[in-house]
């Protein structure tokens, strides 16, 4: 994420739209009614309409945030990768409205591609060059190379080499 700069008042801010404290890299393109918050873009990613990331995920480059994603606090999301539409990350397996809660991390390794209306549940690791099938539960760690679909999410097959 080299040369990434400060958004400011260089770059207009889209409509409808909340961006704070963001740092973005070159040739990245984020449109309307976005809210993000104190986050790391790298270069030359897509950043749908009605995107929601929080504050602390870093987003390598080359990516692609569809419509509608949502990605909390604790996601760390690698270079070359797809996130689909609808695609919903989770930070916290035990939610409540008052009280202490758990952090869990999740990163989503280069390479990988995430198919749209996917759930991930906190604390997972999915691996480089992974597929998640549309619609999917992803519930525990996704192997390199992967293709996993379901609810929960289970391993289909290997990607072979090319």
């Amino acid at each position: 994420m080299k040369q990434a700069k400060q958004q400011a008042a260089e770059t207009p801010v889209p409509n409808f739209s909340v961006i704070k404290g963001i740092i973005t890299g070159r040739k990245t393109r984020i449109y309307d009614q976005v809210n993000l918050y104190k986050c790391h873009i790298g270069e030359n990613c897509k950043i749908d309409a009605y995107v929601y990331i929080e504050e602390g995920v870093r987003i390598g480059n080359n990516c692609k945030i569809r419509a509608f994603a949502f990605i909390p606090t604790g996601v760390t999301i690698g270079d070359n990768v797809f996130i689909g539409p609808r695609v919903t990350f989770t930070n916290d397996k035990y939610p409540r409205v008052d009280g202490d809660w758990q952090l869990l991390k999740t990163v989503v390794q280069d390479n990988s591609a995430i198919g749209a209306g996917s759930i991930i549940l906190p604390g997972v690791n999915i691996g480089r060059n992974a597929l998640v099938g549309a619609g999917s539960v992803v519930t525990c760690n996704v192997p390199d190379s992967a293709i996993v679909a379901g609810v929960p999410a289970r391993l289909v097959r290997f990607k072979k080499e090319t």
